[in-house]
C-alpha cells in the first residue's frame, strides 16, 4: 500500500484523531497513490498512524479513516454506515419524523458523504475523492440497510471544486423525484430534493423550529430568509398572532404558502414579501414596524475564516436591523450557519448590533444544530450551525 510520511511534529493532530491532514504536513509520498486511493500515514520516523483517503488535488491531502490497522474495504464502509445509521433510530425513535440526516461525514467516521432521508427517498452527496471511490458500494449499502430504493444524488456545491472533482445531480436508484409530502415531528411539509436548497430542506433546523413552536404564542412573528416557511409553520402551529415572510425567491414563497394550507393553519395570519431581506428589513424599520419575535436563519455568509471579516459585518447589519424591529419584551432567535463564524464571534457580532440599535438585550439561549448532525469529539469544525435567542429588555 502507498503512503504519505509526515514532517517532524505534524504527526500531533492525527495523534489526538482529527481526520484532516493538510498539504503542509506532508514530508514526502511513498508509492504512486491516485486521487481516492487509501494511504497508510506514517509519522516522520515511519511509524504508523493509520489510513486514509488521499487527494494530490486538495489542500486537505488525506481525509483519516482509521487510526488502526483494520483494513479499508467494503465491509469497513457497510459497518460505518450501519453504525450511523442505528444512532439516528435510537435518537429519533419517538418523533413523528421523516427527514433526517442519516450519515455526517466525518462525524460519522465517513469523510465526505452526506445521506439525507425523506420518507421513501435518500438525498446523498459525495463530497470528496474518498468517498467517490466508493460511490456504487454505498449505493448498493444503503438500499439494502434502510429498504429505500429510490437514491438522487446532490453533489453539485462547490466543495467538489476544491477536490478537483465536477458537479453532479441525478436520479442513481428509482424514480425521478418531483416534489412531494414529508412530515416532520407531526407537521408536513412539501420538499424538492432536485431543485431546493442544499439536500431539498434545512433539516438541521428541526429542534430550534419546536423551540420556537413554544415561544410564539399570541405573538407576532417576522421570519427573515424564511425560504419555504418551516419556521412560520412551526410558528402558526404553536399559536403565533400573525406572520410575516421575507424571502427573495418567489418559488420558495409559494411553496411556504402551500405548507402552511397543508397544515391547515390558514393563510390569513400569513404576510408574505419578495425582495433583498437587507432592504426590506431597512423598509420595515422606516415604517416604524415592530415585531413580538424574528427569524434571523440567513444563508452561509463565510463558507471560510477567509471570508469572516466581510461577513461579520453582514451578520452585524441584519442582526441590528432586527433589534430596531422588535418591541421591548421581544424574542430574536438569530442562527449562523458560515463555519468561518465561530459561536465567540457570532455573540460578539449580535452584542455588538444590540448595541449600536441602542437596545438592552439578554441571551437566554443557545442553539445548535440537530442530534442526527452529531459533532465528533476529535472534529470541532462539525459545529457549522450556531444561534442565539436574545430578549430584549428595552
Amino acid at each position: 500500500m502507498s503512503a504519505i510520511q509526515l514532517k517532524p511534529g505534524r504527526e500531533k493532530s492525527v495523534l489526538h484523531k482529527h481526520p484532516w491532514i493538510f498539504s503542509g504536513s506532508v514530508q514526502k509520498v511513498l508509492g504512486d497513490p491516485v486521487i481516492g486511493d487509501t494511504v497508510e500515514v506514517l509519522d516522520s520516523r515511519g511509524q504508523f498512524l493509520g489510513r486514509a483517503a488521499y487527494n494530490p488535488n486538495s489542500s486537505i491531502r488525506a481525509r483519516m479513516w482509521t487510526w488502526s490497522q483494520v483494513s479499508v474495504g467494503e465491509d469497513f464502509i457497510r459497518a460505518r454506515l450501519e453504525s450511523a445509521i442505528e444512532l439516528r433510530r435510537v435518537l429519533l425513535a419517538s418523533e413523528e419524523t421523516e427527514m433526517l440526516r442519516l450519515v455526517h461525514a466525518e462525524s460519522d467516521g465517513i469523510p465526505g458523504l452526506i445521506v439525507d432521508r425523506y420518507g421513501g427517498w435518500l438525498v446523498v452527496q459525495f463530497l470528496t475523492a474518498g468517498i467517490e471511490r466508493w460511490k456504487e458500494a454505498i449505493i448498493t449499502f444503503l438500499k439494502e440497510i434502510t429498504g429505500v430504493t429510490n437514491i438522487y444524488e446532490r453533489s453539485d456545491v462547490d466543495v467538489r471544486e476544491l477536490e478537483g472533482l465536477t458537479g453532479q445531480k441525478g436520479s442513481l436508484s428509482g424514480e425521478e423525484p418531483g416534489k412531494f409530502i414529508v412530515r416532520e415531528t407531526g407537521l408536513s411539509f412539501w420538499v424538492d430534493i432536485a431543485a431546493g436548497q442544499k439536500t431539498g430542506f434545512y433539516l438541521d433546523q428541526r429542534a430550534n423550529r419546536q423551540f420556537v413552536r413554544q415561544l410564539v404564542k399570541d405573538r407576532t412573528v417576522l421570519n427573515c430568509f424564511s425560504y419555504t416557511g418551516a419556521f412560520s409553520v412551526y410558528a402558526l402551529a404553536g399559536g403565533a398572532k400573525a406572520v410575516t415572510e421575507v424571502e427573495s425567491s418567489a418559488d420558495a414563497l409559494e411553496m411556504a404558502r402551500g405548507n402552511v394550507l397543508l397544515n391547515d393553519l390558514g393563510v390569513d395570519n400569513l404576510e408574505q414579501e419578495q425582495g433583498d431581506v437587507f432592504k426590506v428589513l431597512r423598509s420595515y424599520r422606516d415604517q416604524a414596524r415592530q415585531y413580538d419575535a424574528i427569524i434571523l436563519d440567513p444563508p452561509k455568509f463565510a463558507p471560510t475564516s477567509v471570508q469572516a471579516q466581510k461577513a461579520a459585518r453582514g451578520y452585524k447589519d441584519i442582526n441590528l436591523l432586527a433589534f430596531k424591529l422588535l418591541k421591548p419584551g421581544g424574542l430574536l432567535f438569530t442562527f449562523s450557519c458560515s463555519g468561518g463564524i465561530s459561536p465567540e464571534l457570532f455573540q460578539k457580532i449580535v452584542a455588538d448590533a444590540a448595541l449600536d440599535a441602542g437596545v438592552q438585550a439578554r441571551i437566554t439561549g443557545h442553539l445548535f444544530q440537530g442530534a442526527d448532525h452529531p459533532v465528533a469529539l476529535n472534529f470541532p469544525e462539525g459545529t457549522y450551525l450556531k444561534g442565539l435567542v436574545c430578549y430584549v429588555t428595552s
